[in-house]
């Protein structure tokens, strides 16, 4: 790999025009991605509520439903905006009571639990259907068109509704982000490193292996907007330690070779690739464990993440040594004292009292076991975006002036006899929170035909061998009671027809609890079973792997767990992705730490000074890293209004901390604890100590 330094550290000026000229088809792909802002998309194909979504685009044309409160209007200029929203780009069709009856006749003619449908003293309602998917351009552009043409006394609430201001607001702060985490952590690696200029190459190089990345996406054909929001401050957080890694070896190398700085370099990058393809490839393995989810947004945010990676370690050692060399006199004449001081006494410190921390470990244990456990998380994604919102406006709107919430759908088999289906649709109105249940045969008597219907709402309500339910709910999505009422809802429809189908916001929410439940722990066994295999491979031991991820894990149920004691919610995604980066990404801590115990206690020094000389050496580093994946997160948790970004972001910051903490006190302790173990069941170590006691055999028998 010197051999291959060199070449880098040769044509490095090359390399850098390289570079730079691929950011161009980079940034095309980049803007060419498609961005998929619909969370519920990403359930898989073969569960009910997906085959019901592709059976209303393909049956009926329909995709998205919404519902339009109209306040303090006539209705002759109700139905001109009904007739507006009619003519607009991407509606299919617009319900409104003039769909049952004319206009001429007064809505008070309507029966009761039809007039309460459509009309209350102060509103009146309108259903739109879409003829594309909830999060598809086209359905978002007709939201905002819809706004547009309408005035302050119409709110347009649904889940159409909802994405388009997540899309608005997405895109207004994604570019913040990226600002917030560059600035901060420029901040911190100036301040707790030795020169003042490093940081802002360091930040030019993992930009560009962002850029990369991004522009790569492309090919994927579209990500969500969380994997988009994340994906370049995340990919910042777990690379920042490859360039760290490599200006310490270039400092160390420069002492090897004084004066014949590309030889230096050349060196300094091959220590670094040997260093950096372990750890990165726990680190690819944690992200690589997110894609056997069966909810598909694991595997949109893993695969980008691995990719990554995998350019950061690229531009590590490549772009970045290239900017070095060629901006040495710039950063030799920024160079100061780092902040951190010298680590030999809390090395001593921490090694001469471990049995405190392995205590401390042991009580925290059971406290943060719980925490974690108990933590609750909310699968409501409108419930934590800002009440400016237009969205949640209407959606507000919606629920105080009918006491309306969440709207299901039902697809029953059109050739289901009148009597029947007047039953069903009967049973399902008495269902506890439901306030209407509306289809063909609950505008009109069993006795009557449905050929009195008027032409405009059959075709709306029946298509092919399907008819279209549609059933409003008092209650709101991710609630147990609409879960509960979800349940009572399916058994009633799957009762008169078996092939009948509940869907809908919340069925699809109801279902993306029960899919992310079992999600977590297949995650969770995926990520620490890879890790431990990746780890017991790179240090050829048994018990090495089982200390790494069981200190890391400690961390991880400490950060997962302080939500329970601070009575905060997380969003469901969390709990599923933040121990799988929090592991793959500072399990390289205590990596480092435990690389260099190795090599010292083969040397055939005793354990308690190898450890003291693994954690003064390698603790700078830790801190560092972890204050700079930190910084890249914790600006923008503050930031963000949209709550599952900012609660990722916080708990990915507080997670680099604690585990910062946790491989400075608790795996040094660990160390000392199961020395005798580890030098059993590690091979290389093993071989030392053998090699060690037979020679101090030998010097005791030549005495």
């Amino acid at each position: 790999m010197v051999k291959v330094g060199k070449k880098i550290v040769k044509y490095r000026v090359v390399i850098l025009i390289l570079g730079v000229l691929l950011l161009i088809p980079s940034a095309l792909g980049f803007l060419k991605t498609r961005v998929n802002y619909d969370i519920l998309y990403y359930l898989p194909d073969n569960i009910d509520t997906m085959k019901g979504q592709n059976i209303l685009m393909d049956d009926f044309g329909k995709g998205a439903f919404a519902m339009e409160v109209v306040e303090g209007m006539s209705t002759k200029d109700t139905a001109a905006v009904k007739e507006k929203i009619e003519g607009v780009d991407g509606v299919a069709d617009v319900i409104w009571y003039d769909s049952i009856a004319d206009t001429s006749l007064p809505i008070n003619v309507l029966p009761d639990k039809l007039k309460d449908v459509f009309k209350t003293d102060n509103a009146t309602l309108m259903a739109i259907f879409f003829d594309d998917t909830t999060s598809a351009d086209k359905t978002m552009d007709a939201i905002t068109e819809i706004r547009s043409i309408t005035n302050k006394q119409c709110y347009l609430s649904s889940m159409s509704a909802v994405v388009t201001d997540i899309k608005q607001l997405s895109e207004k702060e994604t570019p913040i982000y990226v600002l917030i985490a560059v600035v901060l952590s420029c901040i911190v690696l100036s301040l707790f490193m030795d020169c003042w200029i490093l940081p802002l190459f360091f930040m030019l190089s993992i930009g560009m292996a962002i850029l990369y990345n991004m522009g790569s996406n492309y090919f994927l054909g579209e990500i969500s907007y969380i994997t988009k929001a994340l994906s370049a401050v995340l990919q910042l957080g777990v690379t920042m330690d490859y360039s760290i890694f490599l200006w310490h070896s270039y400092q160390e190398n420069q002492q090897r070779f004084p004066g014949d700085k590309e030889r230096a370099m050349a060196h300094a990058i091959s220590n670094t690739f040997a260093s950096v393809i372990g750890s990165s490839v726990t680190t690819v393995a944690g992200f690589i464990a997110l894609c056997f989810m069966s909810f598909t947004l694991g595997k949109d945010l893993g695969i980008v993440m691995a990719k990554g990676v995998v350019f950061g370690v690229i531009c590590c050692v490549t772009i970045l040594p290239s900017f070095i060399l060629i901006f040495d006199k710039a950063i030799q004449k920024t160079t100061h004292r780092s902040l951190i001081p010298p680590m030999e006494k809390p090395a001593k410190f921490i090694t001469k009292h471990f049995k405190v921390f392995v205590l401390a470990f042991i009580v925290l244990l059971v406290p943060a076991l719980w925490g974690y456990t108990k933590a609750e998380v909310y699968y409501n994604l409108d419930a934590t975006l800002p009440k400016y919102l237009e969205s949640i406006k209407a959606n507000d709107k919606l629920s105080d002036e009918f006491d309306m919430n969440a709207t299901h759908m039902v697809l029953a088999n059109a050739a289901l006899k009148p009597k029947e289906a007047k039953a069903m649709l009967n049973e399902m109105s008495d269902v506890k929170g439901v306030k209407f249940a509306l289809g063909l045969d609950s505008l009109l008597g069993s006795a009557i035909p449905r050929d009195v219907v008027p032409d405009e709402l059959t075709d709306t309500l029946k298509a092919g061998d399907w008819q279209l339910i549609l059933v409003q709910s008092e209650y709101k999505v991710a609630t147990d009671e609409v879960n509960r009422q979800c349940t009572q809802l399916n058994s009633i429809v799957k009762k008169y027809d078996s092939s009948a189908m509940l869907i809908g916001e919340a069925p699809c929410t109801k279902d993306l609890i029960t899919i992310t439940d079992k999600d977590f722990k297949v995650v969770s066994a995926i990520s620490i079973i890879a890790i431990f295999i990746i780890i017991a491979l790179v240090f050829k031991s048994i018990s090495l792997p089982v200390i790494l991820v069981a200190v890391i894990e400690f961390a991880i149920f400490i950060n997962l767990g302080i939500p329970y004691f601070t009575g905060t919610k997380m969003p469901f995604i969390a709990s599923i992705v933040i121990g799988t980066i929090q592991l793959g990404a500072t399990v390289d801590y205590a990596i480092l730490m435990t690389t260099r115990y190795k090599k010292e206690r083969c040397k055939g020094k005793e354990k308690k000074e190898s450890i003291r000389i693994a954690l003064s050496a390698s603790v700078s580093s830790v801190i560092v890293s972890a204050l700079g994946f930190f910084a890249a997160t914790f600006g923008v948790g503050l930031y963000s209004d949209i709550d599952m970004i900012s609660a990722l972001c916080t708990l990915m910051a507080r997670g680099a901390v604690i585990s910062m903490f946790t491989v400075i006190f608790i795996l040094p302790s660990m160390l000392m604890v199961f020395d005798k173990v580890i030098c059993a069941t590690t091979k290389d170590m093993r071989v030392c100590l053998k090699k060690k006691e037979k020679a101090s055999d030998e010097a005791c028998a030549n005495a």
